[in-house]
């Protein structure tokens, strides 16, 4: 083959031992002033012009090159017209890189950190779908992924479509909305009634089971449900390692906030009678309509519609898992090394890569045996469902990124950026090199557009090319972590033995910091009327939030102490109470003071003084 009609295919950095000794004739050629373990590698390859020309080439290494690329044929693939993806790999001095295994995260020893247990009411492999053992990624492709004619060329020009579609907040409230309105954007009156009706529902049925009456259980309503919501959330703020503790009588622990708000027998009830479904009528697995997740199905249509509508989608979103933490011995319990939190509930996730607000966040309920590749296909082509045409840019980490998938976006009319395996099915063998970090990409161009300073263990600092793929995908992978950031500031709910408790505290956890996003952008970061602070932070969120869901209920206590008509100054909502102090009796002090002489065995602890059961107590306090 004549060596004008050759065309450059790939550009690669490759980091290999043996390039020391040429670094010094290298380093002429090279475009960029590299560090010395740095070279390019140019894979040559002469793209046919017609058939005719192809069966007449008779270059034995052409034919040698031909040969190894059928070899390669594996399943089938679809071309796109114009260019396709763009595979760009640079040594991992840039950008620190894990090789991941495909059985890292669904291998039945690793996936889960404790076998099934009782305390768990639910084994998600009854979730399992029955396409997985069917479907695969490569169905949706007509040509050979790994074949070289697949690859467009690297000086080709990349058309990149506009990002024109309506984004940020969507509602009608006004500036004098406050924080509860843009919770119940996310979380709507409807789903506090259903969680009344269905509490009580619950507690009857536990009644009928037991055969026992509960002599401490009263029917809810909606203002007595959010106040039990609010607590939960200052609860998130005010930690404590035990809920009982809110209702202490020790002034240096106790909130009288909560006391006044409900008896903390009356929240332990409410704890184990809160439920979303209806119990009696719960399928069983086997039987017609059985849904695993059927405990919180109401939950979940609700929320991931308001979460879908309240925030139109902009331009760079993220795709990647996000973890619930949990207490306990759970069968659905995963293993994710990549994360922060190692073992817990996993969530696929889809938020917005500037604000971190979660467009959609679905629960995880495949099997171990499933292909990470046909896993990671549907779950992105799952979460983006709706954004066909609007060319967003979807970012993903090397879990999900495939070349089926990303050439399946493509073509839905979305771009994609994300790290990827080369041992991934699909990826091309004259790619697969150790010791770098391979990027698949269709919304940028191949190319470096930077050098990234990198210290070397002798302390010498050199230049790491920095290819504009690998800059995207680390200025917009963020978008999920930056959820979680949010939400595991300030936990809402405690730990409990119902698997499907966590994911309830979850979702309104999730929409609080919605809500916070949509707020903080709808009112351009100002804060709402009545605020004195300078900055609105999701902290004073919350705890406005909470005290509007509370308001001015009161509990059974509570209305009991206002018919006594207290004066509102009582030192009892300060920790003040008469209280035996002794078995001896002692002179009360404010008859002492008035010169009279009364002894009692009661008094103030708090202020170490007998006072007598009349009205002592009341006029020594004033």
């Amino acid at each position: 083959m004549a060596a004008g009609k050759r065309r450059e295919l790939f550009t690669i950095l490759e980091t290999s031992a043996d390039t020391e000794r040429d670094s010094a004739s290298d380093s002429e050629e090279s475009p960029l002033n590299l560090s010395a373990d740095v070279k390019w590698f140019e894979i040559p390859f002469r793209k046919p012009d017609s058939d005719e020309e192809e069966e007449l080439e008779e270059d034995e290494e052409e034919d040698e090159f031909k040969s190894v690329a059928a070899a390669e044929t594996a399943d089938a693939a679809s071309y796109i017209a114009g260019g396709g993806c763009n595979i760009i790999l640079v040594t991992d001095n840039g950008i620190k890189h894990e090789e991941e295994t495909e059985d890292s995260y669904y291998a039945p020893a690793n996936n889960c950190s404790e076998t099934t247990s009782n305390d768990s009411d639910i084994d998600f492999s009854d979730l399992e779908e029955e396409q997985s053992d069917l479907f695969s990624p490569f169905d949706d492709l007509g040509e050979d992924c790994t074949s070289p004619d697949f690859w467009g060329e690297p000086d080709q020009i990349i058309s990149i479509e506009p990002f024109t579609a309506i984004s940020g907040p969507q509602h009608a409230l006004g500036d004098e909305a406050d924080t509860r309105d843009y919770f119940r954007l996310l979380f709507p009156d409807s789903l506090f009634e259903h969680m009344v009706e269905q509490t009580n529902n619950y507690a009857l049925y536990r009644q009928r089971r037991s055969g026992k009456v509960d002599a401490h259980w009263h029917p809810t309503d909606l203002r007595e449900m959010r106040a039990y919501i609010g607590l939960n959330i200052l609860m998130g703020i005010n930690q404590l390692p035990d809920y009982g503790m809110y209702w202490a009588t020790d002034i240096f622990i106790g909130n009288a906030g909560f006391k006044k708000t409900m008896t903390a027998r009356r929240f332990e009830k409410l704890n184990q009678n809160i439920h979303l479904c209806d119990r009696e009528s719960e399928p069983v697995p086997g039987e017609l309509g059985y849904d695993g997740l059927y405990k919180i199905r109401p939950l979940l249509d609700v929320v991931q519609s308001t979460m879908w509508e309240a925030y139109a989608p902009n331009r760079c979103l993220t795709v990647d898992e996000g973890s619930v933490a949990v207490k306990g011995r759970f069968s659905p319990t995963q293993y994710m090394p990549s994360k922060p939190l190692k073992k817990g509930l996993k969530v696929w996730m889809l938020c917005d890569s500037k604000s971190g607000y979660c467009h959609r966040a679905n629960i995880y309920v495949g099997r171990a045996g499933d292909d990470t590749g046909a896993v990671g296909y549907r779950v992105v082509t799952s979460l983006v469902k709706g954004l066909e045409g609007k060319h967003h840019h979807v970012f993903m980490d090397s879990f999900f990124t495939s070349v089926p998938l990303v050439q399946r976006l493509l073509r839905d009319g979305l771009y994609a950026c994300g790290t990827t395996l080369p041992s991934r099915r699909g990826f091309p063998e004259a790619l697969r090199l150790r010791n770098v970090v391979s990027c698949l990409s269709s919304n940028s161009a191949p190319g470096i557009v930077g050098i990234c300073p990198s210290r070397q263990r002798d302390g010498a600092v050199l230049g790491v090319p920095r290819p504009l793929p690998l800059l995207l995908y680390q200025e917009n992978m963020r978008g999920v972590d930056l959820s979680d950031q949010l939400r595991e500031c300030y936990q809402v709910g405690r730990p409990c033995k119902k698997w499907w408790r966590y994911f309830l505290w979850f979702y309104i956890n999730v929409c609080i910091v919605d809500a916070y996003i949509v707020m903080r952008e709808s009112r351009g970061g100002a804060p709402p009327a009545g605020f004195s602070g300078k900055q609105f932070t999701q902290r004073h969120f919350r705890i406005r939030l909470a005290q509007q869901l509370i308001g001015d209920y009161q509990g059974a206590r509570g209305m009991e102490r206002a018919a006594r008509k207290r004066h509102a100054d009582s030192p009892v909502e300060y920790g003040h109470r008469l209280e035996r102090m002794s078995e001896r009796s002692r002179r009360c002090r404010n008859c002492t003071n008035k010169g009279l002489r009364h002894e009692s065995v009661f008094g103030c602890k708090i202020c170490n003084v007998h006072l007598c059961r009349g009205g002592c107590f009341s006029e020594f306090h004033k």
